[in-house]
């Protein structure tokens, strides 16, 4: 199946204006089911096809800073364009050289000058972002690209905390030889708990979605995405087309894909240790049931004065590292960030680069490369 061309999109999207070409950022905690969503917009045609998360937000925008000045946008586009993240735009630089460089005042200009020239050249007429994490910078979104759209995709913390663990995605403290399983589960919480306090403001351009809906009611689900965002979210054709994790499952437990046990939903009720599974429900509980997941049999949900403890430490070290990387003054004197600290910094979930001849030639087969 090639890359859907601008002939074989509905027609209904031809020459559509307003809220039908907004761009799309799908976001969440990692592990959260944003990579699926993603490429099942991909799949659904009219979509740019970028087989990547650009992290322009929560990676380039918290090292490169205000991009008002020439000479910033100038080590931007000098860095940006040696980083893998260029290479899966399959654009020449010479195509977005002179609009970044003359016409960039800020991180979502430089996003969506890249992103209309990659669906200038495939013919389609919108595109989306999936960089989980760019949810802790919903101001900046809106404020530079104020006709954003946001789907806040949210799953089970027990699942994804069982994720993160098996990953070992959260860095841990420098006293702890591994990440727990708290630490991940917090970090969910804490994530969870931004997005969704800022979305709040956001009025009708922002919507949560359940990863387990998605897999249980895909149709139903996406007709709802797909009223929210105006674009025909037609499941047969996204099963049809299938890019990455639609066709093979993102997952960082391969073992189960591999024996043809697969199941996503409710890991956690088989993984996770009762007495683990009650400490970390007494971490995460309110937030659980908030966002509509039932506790354990085993849990009430109370804290205790540890867990409670727990808890604030975690917080008080995300919210560190986050300011940390957003305050002007720290940023203006970190040594430039390099490509290869970029590639190093890009989420493993990245779809993989060698497909991205393909792509520029708009002849890729969703059979000729697999998501790790």
């Amino acid at each position: 199946m090639q890359i859907p061309t601008q002939a074989t999109q509905p027609l209904a999207v031809r020459g559509a204006t307003g809220r039908s070409v907004a761009p799309v950022f799908v976001l969440g905690c990692p592990r959260s089911g944003t990579t699926l969503l993603y490429d099942m917009l991909l799949s659904s045609g009219g979509f740019a096809v970028y087989l990547a998360e650009s992290n322009v937000f929560n990676v380039l925008a918290t090292r490169f800073g205000d991009l008002r000045s020439r000479q910033r946008r100038e080590r931007l586009l000098r860095v940006w364009k040696q980083t893998k993240l260029f290479r899966a735009t399959g654009l020449e630089c010479r195509s977005i050289e002179a609009r970044i460089l003359d016409g960039c005042r800020n991180t979502g200009d430089f996003l969506r000058i890249v992103m209309q020239e990659i669906a200038r050249q495939q013919g389609m007429h919108r595109w989306a972002e999936n960089s989980p994490e760019s949810i802790l910078h919903l101001h900046d979104i809106k404020r530079s690209l104020p006709d954003a759209l946001i789907i806040h995709i949210i799953r089970d913390g027990r699942d994804v905390a069982m994720s993160l663990e098996r990953l070992r995605y959260v860095r841990p403290f420098p006293c702890q030889q591994r990440q727990s399983l708290f630490s991940a589960g917090a970090y969910w919480e804490w994530i969870v708990e931004k997005g969704r306090a800022f979305g709040k403001s956001l009025g009708n351009d922002y919507i949560e979605v359940h990863f387990e809906d998605l897999l249980t009611s895909p149709q139903k689900t996406l007709h709802r995405i797909g009223a929210f965002i105006e674009h025909d979210l037609d499941y047969e054709r996204i099963q049809r087309v299938a890019y990455g994790s639609v066709n093979r499952p993102n997952t960082s437990f391969s073992s189960e894909h591999a024996s043809g046990r697969f199941t996503p939903v409710g890991r956690w009720k088989r993984g996770i240790k009762s007495e683990h599974l009650t400490k970390l429900e007494s971490i995460i509980g309110q937030t659980l049931t908030q966002t509509g997941y039932p506790l354990s049999s085993e849990s009430t949900g109370t804290s205790d004065t540890s867990a409670r403890a727990r808890k604030q430490l975690y917080r008080a070290y995300f919210e560190s590292k986050c300011w940390f990387k957003l305050n002007s003054i720290v940023r203006a004197i970190r040594p430039v960030l390099t490509a290869a600290e970029i590639d190093a910094t890009v989420l493993a979930e990245d779809h993989a680069p060698d497909i991205l001849p393909l792509v520029a030639e708009g002849a890729m087969s969703h059979k000729n490369w697999r998501v790790e």
